[in-house]
Parts: structure tokens; sequence; C-alpha cells
């Protein structure tokens, strides 16, 4: 875990200036999208696991994130958003504390991604949601990924990624319902992405697909 956070640190501009490229434009608005249509019924606060430099947060008008990395989290506390040095398996807060916990783009970096979900279902209010966002392994979007982890990539050679299946059944072992999915990327990686539509619902091959569950 230690290395995953060192290599966030050292590059925690340039991840951030991603978003600013044509590509990290496109794939940011889309991936968005898909989280906003789970989220409409949710009440604030809200809380971000792995709020990373806090685009998503400010985006989606999350108020508070916790992420391992300093670097990081300075860069998302110029955007506003509140946050505490912390990890995703020792969450700083009361039982309850939150309408809604967003999790996008973190298990596959988590040293353990069940305990993650078990502390995010601890802080969520009952009536509350837990979103997941996940890179699908079995997608083309999963290969492509897969092939920059095989590469030696800088950051996504310490991730490990999951297919939909996989993901759903570690929030429901962690005592969270799944309650329903939307989906995006369903075409495959080109170089210039087009921005596509998200949808309601799980479509098969989709390379970003977001999971709401809620408390049993």
């Amino acid at each position: 875990m230690t290395d995953i956070i060192e290599a966030f640190d050292r590059g925690a501009e340039d991840y951030d200036k991603w978003f600013e490229s044509p590509e990290g434009k496109v794939l940011f608005e889309t991936e968005a999208a898909a989280v906003k249509l789970l989220m409409k019924d949710l009440e604030h606060p809200f809380l971000e696991i792995g709020v990373g430099t806090g685009r998503f947060a400010k985006k989606l008008g999350i108020e508070c994130g916790i992420d391992p990395s300093s670097k990081l989290l300075n860069i998302a506390k110029r955007r506003g958003i509140e946050v505490k040095k912390a990890k995703g398996e020792e969450l700083p807060f009361e039982n309850g504390s939150f309408g809604g916990v967003f999790i996008i783009f973190t298990l596959c970096f988590a040293e353990d991604p069940e305990k993650i979900i078990r502390e995010a279902g601890r802080v969520l209010k009952h009536g509350g949601g837990l979103i997941a966002g996940i890179i699908n392994r079995e997608s083309s979007w999963g290969e492509f990924y897969m092939k920059k982890k095989a590469g030696g990539h800088h950051i996504y050679k310490y991730a490990r990624f999951y297919s939909v299946g996989e993901a759903a059944g570690m929030i429901e072992r962690a005592g969270l319902s799944v309650e329903a999915y939307s989906s995006t990327l369903c075409l495959p990686p080109v170089e210039s992405p087009v921005r596509e539509k998200a949808v309601n619902g799980f479509a098969d091959g989709a390379g970003f697909v977001c999971i709401l569950a809620g408390k049993l």
C-alpha cells in the first residue's frame, strides 16, 4: 500500500493535469454522468473514499473526502473539499454520518476492498446509498488498463481490476444490498474518445459501471 501512495504523491500534479487533456475531459464528463444517474435520490452529506484531487467530488457536489495521499489531498483542498488523510479501511467518522458514500476508481487500488466497503456501510445512514464506480475487467477498457498494468505503468501496475459480478459480490458480502446499476464507455478505447451517454442498468461490455447499494 505504501508504494501506491508514494506513486500518487510523486505524480499528483501530472495526474490532475491529465483531466485537462482532450481525452481526460471526455472520459471525466462521461464517467461523472454515470455516477449522477444513481445519486439523484441521495441526501447530503456526502463522502468520497479515495477522493484524489477532488475532481469528481467538486463535479458531483461531494463535500468531504478521504485519501492516504497528502499530495492529492492538497489539490482537493484547493477545490474546496473538506479533506482528511485516512485509509478507506479505517474511516475517521462515526456510524451513520453520511447519506451518500462514493468509491470511484478506488477499489482497484485498495489493500482490502471488502473492508473498505464494510467501512462505507458503517458510516452510511439508513436509507442512504453507496455508489461504487469500477473499470469493468470484462470489457475492452478493462483489457486496455490491464495491458497498462502488465507494461509496468507507474500507477496501474498496482491495480487489481474486478468484473461487475466480483464487485457486486464484495458489496453483498459486506452486508449491503445491490439496488441499481449505471453504465458507460461501451465503445472501445481510441486515441480520441467521444463522449458517450450514460445509461441506467448494466450494459454488457461497458467499460465503466456504477453500482448503487443500500443497507439491508
